[in-house]
Formats: C-alpha cells, structure tokens, sequence
C-alpha cells in the first residue's frame, strides 16, 4: 500500500498538533478528528503515523476513498457521508476501501467511535469536512521536491498521474482556501 511509512515524524511537529489537539473540542461526536491535509508529497502519511502512534489511535487514508486518479473532489463526501457522519452520530462507520490496481471498490472497512481519529490525506479538511475537524493540520514542502519524493516512491511511470493530481490539488485547495483555515501548519522542506 501507499502509506506504509518508514521514515519517523519529526517529534517537534507531532508535539505542535498534540498541543493544538489539548486545547481542541471535540466535532465529531465524541471523537476528537485530527485532518492532515495538504498536497501530495508533503509528509502527511510521516506526519499521521507520527500523530496515531502518540494517541494509539486508528486513522482513515483518504487513498482508501479517492474513487481513482480523478476522484479527489468526489472523496471529500464519501468522507463526510460514510466516516464523518456516522461516527458523529456515535455509530460505527464502514466504508469500502478502493482497490488502486483493480480500479473498483473492494473490502469493507469499518471505523468504531474512539476519543481520537486521525484522518490523513488531500481533501481531509477540505468543505464540509472541515466542520468535523477539531484541528486542521495543513502539511507543505516546495512543489519541487514533493514531485521529486512521489516520484521516488511511485515510480516514473506515474508521473502523469501525479501531474493530473496536481491540477486537482490546486483547485480544490484553492477555492476552498484550506491552507488559510488550518489550525496548524507544518513545513517539511529539506527533510
């Protein structure tokens, strides 16, 4: 998968969030979301493992969502819809994870109400996910050097995907002026 993470978070931006998370109140029923958010290449996985192994709490990748290189807008509700409102209500919320190579939605994956969620990804504190956010993370590094590190991860081969995403990237993020509403923001340059 995507998202399995080597590299350690920094513990000077763990500490940032967690602080930001203590003076929080919870938005989603009783749990306490924390989105991750920010263009791909940034950090975010590092960040969340960092963030999930401190709270021991689950986390929802919004690479389970995406319905698909083209699918970043059409995830924001399947995570308001199928995760964010269920678990606000206090009920168990399931959603089925996409299948990257099969193209099509494959097994189930349910999330129980806990004190903590984190949910990583771009488009996780984007529109009406926002609301359910007790902190908005925004996750940032030079466009260069995100390409570079996806790149090094995926392969060449996805570079066209990668560029298509970019362009979706720019015009949710823009219009919905995420960075500007986020409660903490966190550079990864040069790491």
């Amino acid at each position: 998968m995507w998202f399995q993470v080597t590299d350690p978070a920094d513990p000077a931006d763990v500490a940032v969030v967690l602080a930001a998370l203590r003076e929080a109140t919870p938005r989603c029923g009783r749990t306490a979301v924390v989105a991750v958010d920010g263009p791909s290449g940034s950090g975010k996985t590092v960040l969340a493992k960092g963030l999930v192994d401190a709270l021991h709490c689950q986390v929802v990748h919004m690479d389970e969502l995406y319905p698909g290189w083209d699918g970043l807008a059409a995830a924001v509700p399947l995570l308001v819809g199928q995760v964010l409102e269920p678990l606000a209500r206090g009920e168990s919320a399931t959603y089925r994870v996409w299948d990257w190579a099969a193209g099509a939605r494959g097994d189930p994956r349910t999330v129980d109400p806990t004190p903590y969620l984190v949910v990583e990804g771009c488009g996780s504190s984007v529109g009406p996910a926002s609301s359910f956010a007790a902190v908005r993370v925004w996750v940032e590094a030079p466009k260069e050097e995100r390409m570079r590190r996806g790149i090094a991860r995926d392969g060449e081969v996805f570079r066209p995907h990668w560029e298509g995403w970019a362009g979706q990237e720019d015009a949710l993020f823009t219009a919905d002026r995420t960075r500007d509403r986020a409660d903490v923001v966190v550079s990864t340059e040069g790491r």
